[in-house]
């Protein structure tokens, strides 16, 4: 699972790594906690072109009534992605890239405890994660929702937790967003050993509430 990141690069910035046209709406500010359901910045190619788009965190359905008509869906499996009617047309035909400096995760031996870490990039660079999205309208109201594809935990993640979102490098980008043929589904699977590390970091994150670069600082020993 992958339920709380960080991003703290500049939109235009983002939107230079991918080339990308920047949207106007796009949300600003180094964020160090950013939670489901908040808006973040997304990479689509569409019409042979790649575009910065602003989202919200959280796939809706299109048979949902309203926004909250069913479970709020934040990530897809990449075992089952193909095969959920939720999913099955995004992952064929809206396939994105959700830029990150890192995500949050907890280990929960003592379910009452969460314990958190900070996954990133050993390199430093910033995380490209496997996306879907999909536009929701109903009743005048429209949604552009995102979900985040990911899969079994790689060695080392897996003693944190058992899933871990799907990591694209940039040689695959123009794969995973429909720019070089078919074939993205062999991009599904966790990162080699080597490209992600993690540290402890305080229990300040725990709430959706807390923000603030200190969030995902090393906890002090």
């Amino acid at each position: 699972m992958c339920g709380r990141l960080v991003i703290t690069q500049p939109a235009e910035a983002l939107a230079a790594l991918f080339d990308a046209v920047p949207g106007n709406d796009l949300p600003g500010g180094a964020r160090y906690n950013v939670c489901p359901t908040q808006a973040i910045a997304v990479c689509t190619s569409e019409g042979g072109r790649r575009r910065l788009r602003a989202m919200r965190w959280g796939f809706v359905p299109h048979w949902y009534r309203t926004p909250t008509d069913g479970p709020l869906l934040i990530n897809a499996r990449a075992d089952t992605v193909a095969a959920k009617p939720a999913f099955r047309a995004a992952v064929r035909e809206r396939r994105c890239l959700i830029p990150a400096d890192g995500f949050y995760e907890w280990t929960r031996a003592d379910p009452k405890k969460p314990l958190p870490w900070y996954i990133h990039r050993a390199d430093g660079a910033p995380m490209a994660l496997a996306g879907i999205w999909q536009d929701w309208e109903r009743e005048g109201q429209r949604i552009t929702g995102c979900a985040i594809v990911t899969t079994d935990a790689g060695p080392g993640m897996s003693a944190i937790h058992d899933r871990e979102p799907v990591i694209v490098e940039r040689a695959d980008w123009p794969l995973w967003l429909g720019e070089a043929g078919h074939g993205a589904a062999a991009l599904m699977h966790a990162a080699p050993e080597g490209v992600l590390v993690w540290h402890r970091v305080g229990v300040e994150v725990n709430s959706n509430r807390a923000e603030g670069p200190g969030l995902c600082a090393p906890l002090a020993a």
